[in-house]
């Protein structure tokens, strides 16, 4: 079973929330696509059909076999655990095992007790069951690991896992790119501009060494005459790649490197004078000793005291980096100002 778009395509007015893409999610994989809360909402209410697209549509098996893992979602708090799973599997008429499932989510020592006396990430996992109950072709899951505890974003992915081996369907939908590289196989970024594949690459450290514990000498020779432009951030187990031009500015605090994309932080294994030396190609600029910045994505410089500046960019976070005096001279020189 798979779940498709079709040169989906959203409009509103005259403003285009989403370009027409395609996007196919097989069963047995779980994708994750990376928005805004605008897109990820208008996404929702479409496959829920309380919106219609503009363009293409949207194709899966049976409207009854979709089930929703919604970020707010009430609960009848009332209910014991037991009593909750209880009456949708009544509802559902489903043949999923509850026992089997409160033990899956880890709340089979919890399932006496009311909902309204579960943390919120036990509230979390109790809604992840309700779902797991309808035993559906289809997931959608809406931010499911937000604000959760260590434990329970364990949980959640045992779960994605376990799902994979039922070849279910999933579709993460989220704001939020280290949830995409957390729990996905496949990751998207969609906004105004259309649909781009957000490139992850797996890390084997087995692979990485020989039996010595030392870096093969054959996988040196392959490796290190590779010239990536693509700069690598890691994301748990999983590295990511971004393009040069996705990167807003480049901070370096406590001898840690970190990329400001799109108002997310990855951290980056190169150092300032590093990445200064491989981005200057692309439009970058040391504005000080701890910050280097895309200068296309620079809106203004403010004067704050004879000594003291500021550039303010054109990001989601309107971030203010600092521009040291000598720098500005150079900028300057750059602008062809005087």
């Amino acid at each position: 079973m798979s779940l498709k778009f079709i040169q989906a395509e959203k409009q509103v007015y005259d403003s285009i929330v989403f370009p027409a893409f395609d996007l196919t999610i097989a069963g047995g994989e779980v994708t994750a696509i990376c928005s805004t809360v605008n897109i990820r909402e208008q996404l929702i209410e479409i496959i829920l059909g309380r919106s219609l697209l503009s363009n293409g549509e949207i194709q899966y098996a049976d409207e009854k076999k979709l089930a929703f893992f919604f970020l707010h979602e009430g609960l009848h708090e009332r209910l014991s655990v037991q009593e909750f799973l209880k009456f949708f599997h009544q509802l559902y008429q489903s043949k999923q095992s509850i026992e089997e499932i409160t033990r899956l989510v880890q709340l089979d020592s919890k399932k006496n007790k009311k909902i309204k006396d579960l943390t919120y990430s036990e509230k979390k996992r109790a809604q992840l069951a309700y779902i797991l109950i309808q035993n559906a072709e289809t997931y959608i899951m809406e931010e499911p690991d937000q604000n959760l505890d260590v434990e329970s974003k364990r949980i959640f992915i045992a779960v994605f896992n376990e799902l994979r081996k039922l070849h279910k369907t999933v579709l993460v939908l989220t704001s939020h790119l280290e949830t995409a590289v957390t729990v996905a196989d496949k990751i998207v970024r969609l906004d105004d501009k259309g649909l781009q594949i957000v490139q992850t690459e797996e890390e084997h450290p087995e692979e990485l060494q020989n039996e010595n514990g030392k870096e093969s000498e054959a996988e040196e020779k392959i490796v290190q005459p590779i010239r990536f432009e693509k700069i690598p951030t890691k994301v748990n187990e999983k590295i990511v790649l971004f393009d040069p031009p996705e990167i807003d500015y480049i901070e370096s605090t406590e001898g840690q490197t970190i990329l400001h994309i799109k108002g997310e932080s990855f951290p980056c294994t190169f150092t300032l004078n590093e990445l200064e030396e491989r981005l200057y190609p692309f439009g970058f600029f040391r504005c000080h000793r701890s910050y280097i910045v895309n200068l296309q994505k620079v809106r203004e410089v403010i004067t704050w005291t004879r000594n003291s500046y500021s550039l303010v960019l054109d990001d989601v976070l309107k971030s203010s980096v600092p521009l040291s005096k000598t720098k500005m001279a150079d900028l300057k020189g750059m602008l062809g100002l005087k």
